[in-house]
């Protein structure tokens, strides 16, 4: 399972408990890609505001918005797919998450926010690891069939609504 560290979830809103929902999203992922499961890897997960997310997003994506969340990987995909299971921590990235976005979308879906907070743990994770809704239509269905099956695991239903 990941290492993962955790700031500003104290801003967020309590409950649910961030860091229990973070390591059940991200063994519930490990369970579903396999390369995310090295214990070995760590990540930094950023709970914070849409103002922040969103001058993140203008320094390093030319983007002058907030979006639901920002993932900055510090891997290639070739290189997690080698990491080996000894040796010393490795960094994949880092993730932000912003939270009037969050909340929005959420209430504008009908869902729970803990759960949708945990989708876009796990679809940061993915992009983390290389994968990438935005290359290709199959990439997408890829992504998103991981994301389905890790949620289940945790008892979400499936963000994207029926899929067979």
């Amino acid at each position: 399972m990941l290492l993962i560290e955790i700031s500003g979830e104290d801003a967020w809103p309590s409950p649910p408990d961030w860091e229990a929902l973070t390591t059940r999203a991200s063994a519930s992922l490990g369970a579903v890609a396999p390369e995310l499961a090295n214990s070995r890897l760590s990540v930094s997960l950023l709970f914070t505001s849409d103002a922040e997310v969103r001058a993140l997003n203008r320094e390093w994506r030319g983007k002058d918005q907030p979006t639901n969340v920002l993932s900055f990987p510090m891997l290639e995909r070739a290189e997690l797919l080698a990491l080996g299971l000894d040796g010393p921590e490795e960094m994949l990235g880092d993730i932000a998450l912003a939270l009037e976005t969050c909340t929005r979308e959420a209430a504008e879906k009908d869902i729970p926010f803990e759960h949708h907070v945990a989708h876009l743990i796990v679809h940061g994770l993915l992009h983390l690891a290389g994968y990438d809704h935005a290359t290709s239509p199959e990439d997408a269905r890829v992504m998103e069939r991981l994301e389905i099956n890790a949620l289940a695991t945790m008892g979400i239903a499936d963000p994207y609504g029926d899929h067979d």
